[in-house]
């Protein structure tokens, strides 16, 4: 088991609350890159274990943490994903993964503030399945194997944006600047006593606004990689947001203001928080 952070720009391994740098761990210094870990992943699982004799670079609580994958170079997005947002949304349960992408400029830390873009922003706690190893065609019950871990993500969404004209494209209104923040940490699958059902919330300015258990998906972390890698290649780093449970702003007539904070959970792998602050919206056309 591992959980691998990103600690002011160097990879790190977590172990009892406290950082390990990783290039000094493995004395390797390409390891300081985390894209390199990522793509070293599964050397990950011996490293953790030099935690217990090695002397930690800090506590973990305090330390600046960016994206534990910093620079993907894919970045899909999954919709309607879970059938109570598809419900809330009046749209039909999709026959296939409704895909679209999120793109990698976007991607931020778990604690980074979220410039709002307009009066219409929306939230979307995630799952987000990262890509380990180079894989096309893989199939369902080998998929898990191509995941070097889970973390953390949010679909932060300009619904204006998304949804401008007919038919509406997503791409550029959940591509902000920091409209992906992701972390805490990248858990290793083996973390979680059944990766296929994890608890996740979402809470904006202290009230619960999403909660349920990825069991919900309608295509499943394994279906996912499986059928992604059946039209593309997925490359060590590439993000999987798997799609967000029911409880999302546009559905309330509640979207994000300046000052709130939104913070999003998952059981075993923490919580991202989240400022949001008066950002810049498109060009007017």
């Amino acid at each position: 088991m591992y959980r691998l952070l990103n600690v002011d720009g160097r990879a790190a391994l977590e172990d009892e609350a406290s950082w390990f740098d990783l290039a000094d761990l493995s004395d390797d210094p390409t390891l300081a890159d985390p894209m390199a870990a990522v793509a070293r992943s599964a050397e990950l699982h011996d490293l953790s274990e030099r935690c217990a004799s090695t002397e930690p670079g800090g506590p973990v609580a305090g330390a600046r943490l960016g994206p534990p994958v910093p620079t993907p170079r894919q970045v899909f997005g999954i919709g309607l994903n879970y059938r109570a947002h598809a419900g809330e949304s009046g749209m039909d349960l999709p026959p296939a993964p409704l895909t679209f992408t999120k793109f990698p400029s976007c991607i931020a830390g778990p604690h980074d503030e979220v410039p709002l873009s307009g009066a219409l922003v929306d939230w979307e706690a995630e799952l987000v399945a990262v890509i380990g190893t180079e894989v096309s065609a893989v199939p369902v019950d080998g998929a898990w194997e191509a995941v070097a871990g889970l973390m953390l993500g949010q679909d932060i969404s300009d619904r204006e944006v998304q949804l401008t004209g007919s038919p509406a494209q997503f791409c550029l209104g959940k591509s902000f600047a920091a409209y992906g923040p992701t972390g805490p940490a990248l858990v290793s699958v083996d973390s979680f006593a059944d990766p296929d059902d994890i608890g996740l919330w979402c809470e904006v300015a202290d009230e619960r606004m999403q909660e349920s258990r990825s069991s919900l998906l309608i295509f499943t972390v394994p279906t996912l990689v499986a059928y992604l890698s059946s039209v593309t290649t997925l490359y060590p780093g590439d993000l999987i947001f798997t799609g967000t449970p029911s409880g999302v702003g546009m559905a309330r007539g509640r979207y994000l203001a300046p000052g709130e904070v939104v913070v999003t959970g998952a059981e075993v792998i923490g919580e991202l928080r989240n400022r949001c602050v008066p950002g810049r919206g498109p060009l007017a056309l």
